[in-house]
């Protein structure tokens, strides 16, 4: 199906409103486990993923467990929903307890041929403001692709890392980020699912979880550096009960190559500016 079917969708927006409420930080501290920050501090690095969600009743949710397509998002029947990757650049921080918005708007749609077959990426430019101050300007891209056998390995080389560390993920932490996102898709939490219908062998670690753990180690490896732009792209997916790393080498004074991977091979890649 070409580009042009889908001309209706893009420009469409929406605009949704949140608090950025203590008792949510705090289950999303307890999920990557570290302390809160309290009233009136700055809410750490792309833990806004967890707040301005429009929740729909299940009857509109799609078999995956998603929002049904054809609300917001453009209809794509018959292929599985990822969250490919994307770009932010931070200028100002969101505040804890205090009302926020969001803008978002559909900006591009291309169809590509893939190794796997036919996939349909759909950009998103999400506007995070707080008290008319633009706090982050983000472009998510989120890729449907035919149900054919995921990529667990890639041949990509891991190069020297000047730090590392590693991440066990347990089937609570999975559990508990969809529960702070409010992501009901069903490769996260429900096995029989994820196994027989997509294909996969355990349970699917969620990419954005992925890239909030790779910055976080980025910054708690150099809590000199604040990042200013941060851009992330999945390579393949990361199974639940397998350990992986997560690591980093700096390219120039002011930017920095990060990746997630274990011994299948890279799986996230990211670059970080400060």
């Amino acid at each position: 199906m070409g580009d042009h079917s889908y001309d209706y969708w893009l420009g469409k927006s929406e605009s949704v409103e949140a608090i950025i409420s203590e008792c949510l930080v705090k289950r999303i501290a307890v999920t990557f486990g570290t302390e809160p920050p309290k009233y009136g501090v700055p809410v750490p690095h792309l833990w806004h993923w967890a707040f301005f969600q429009e929740p729909v009743s299940e009857d509109l949710t799609g078999p995956d467990g998603h929002p049904a397509l054809g609300q917001f998002m453009p209809p794509v029947e018959g292929r599985n929903r990822m969250w490919a990757g994307g770009r932010l650049a931070f200028h100002s921080s969101l505040l804890v307890g205090r009302p926020a918005q969001r803008r978002t708007e559909i900006i591009k749609i291309t169809e590509k041929q893939g190794n796997t077959g036919a996939l349909l990426f759909v950009t998103l430019r999400h506007q995070y403001t707080q008290d008319n101050i633009l706090c982050i300007d983000e472009e998510q891209d989120v890729v449907y692709r035919a149900p054919t056998a995921p990529r667990l390995q890639d041949s990509g080389e891991i190069p020297l890392m000047h730090w590392q560390e590693s991440v066990a993920p347990s089937t609570v932490m999975l559990f508990r980020y969809s529960a702070v996102t409010f992501n009901s898709h069903r490769i996260h939490y429900d096995y029989p699912y994820v196994t027989a219908s997509e294909g996969y062998s355990n349970l699917v670690v969620h990419g954005p979880l992925i890239a909030t753990l790779l910055l976080h180690s980025f910054i708690s490896n150099n809590p000199e550096k604040e990042p200013k732009h941060f851009e992330y792209r999945g390579v393949r997916p990361l199974i639940q009960g397998t350990e992986f790393s997560l690591g980093g080498y700096a390219k120039t004074n002011n930017e920095s190559v990060l990746l997630a991977f274990n011994d299948n091979g890279p799986a996230q890649q990211a670059r970080v500016t400060y």
